[in-house]
């Protein structure tokens, strides 16, 4: 995918003001509230403003996308949910369980898009996926119901796995939502997991290195603050022997990690533009079903198995969709 630039607004720090824009423009305001653009966003947006553009909706030309970024931090969440609504966007376009709860929060009457949720009725994003009800609509990943995958994925490429570590921010519902599935997929698979977590980026390190001779490997459960870090847990991972699986293809095949198995995420916010447009046009999120992807994608890096000395057999190896040399 061809990655363009675009203007980077990162907290209230705008070359125009929201509010004035917000107000002056004779245009739809889309209001994106993402995680981290330098690390993550940037390819997503990019390909969710692509999609926009084909749909009719030009940015700059007949409609404006206010992008911010959270950095992992839950009261930034807040805060610029809270911004959106006081200057009046037309949409709230987020990713996430945390940031959707945030903009849920904030607004019961703004339209709200979540291109990534982990857990839609679990965490109370909405009341089913077929008729989500109230202002928020989305994409699901399906979270919980894939986490078994995952962990008998990574039993075929870590021999002798016994205790795979369970690694979660402890503040994101969804997340917690999702370590609870995959211990339970871990012991229906006859194994030992260990779970731990953290509640700030600053915890991570000393949360990997108590995992030295406790765990075997790391399944990482998705969220903002995680993948803000993603590079940063790898790296620590990799110190202390252990690989690391996660969900979206970026964490393994340019963040290090060894196995990444979930749908692609990039295509989910081009999708999500869909939804945007459906609503621009006059649609209502209660009425926009929750969709979940239909396709995964299995990606292992070869040069993080070879650090960790470990050898891909080759029947894994051939149902694998992207190989990382």
């Amino acid at each position: 995918m061809t990655r363009r630039d675009f203007i980077t607004l990162i907290g209230g720090a705008v070359a125009v003001p929201l509010a004035a824009r917000a107000q002056h423009a004779p245009m739809p305001v889309i209001g994106y509230l993402g995680p981290n653009f330098e690390q993550i966003d940037r390819p997503r947006v990019t390909a969710f403003a692509q999609r926009l553009s084909e749909l009719g909706w030009v940015e700059g030309r007949n409609v404006t996308i206010e992008r911010r970024a959270a950095d992992g931090l839950a009261e930034r969440n807040e805060q610029i949910a809270s911004d959106f609504v006081r200057n009046k966007v037309d949409v709230i376009l987020t990713s996430g369980d945390a940031a959707g709860l945030a903009a849920k929060r904030a607004t019961a009457v703004i339209p709200i898009v979540i291109a990534i949720i982990g857990e839609p009725v679990g965490s109370g994003l909405v009341d089913s996926l077929s008729r989500p009800g109230g202002n928020v609509t989305g994409l699901s990943i399906v979270q919980s119901e894939t986490a078994g995958k995952r962990l008998e994925l990574l039993r075929e490429v870590v021999p002798g796995l016994r205790r795979p570590a369970i690694f979660v921010n402890l503040s994101n519902r969804g997340a917690a939502l999702e370590s609870n599935a995959a211990q339970a997929a871990a012991r229906a698979l006859s194994l030992d997991p260990v779970a731990v977590g953290v509640r700030s980026g600053e915890e991570i390190p000393t949360v990997i290195e108590s995992l030295k001779g406790r765990a075997d490997a790391l399944y990482v459960c998705v969220d903002p603050l995680v993948s803000s870090n993603s590079v940063r847990i790898n790296t620590l991972a990799l110190q202390a022997r252990l690989p690391v699986m996660h969900s979206f293809r970026d964490y393994a095949a340019e963040a290090g990690g060894l196995i990444s198995y979930g749908p692609d995420i990039v295509g989910m916010y081009r999708h999500s533009a869909d939804l945007v447009d459906k609503i621009l046009r006059g649609a209502k999120p209660a009425d926009i079903p929750i969709e979940q992807p239909t396709k995964f994608t299995l990606v292992v890096n070869l040069k993080t198995a070879a650090m960790l000395g470990l050898k891909i057999p080759e029947s894994f190896l051939a149902r694998v969709d992207e190989v990382i040399e």
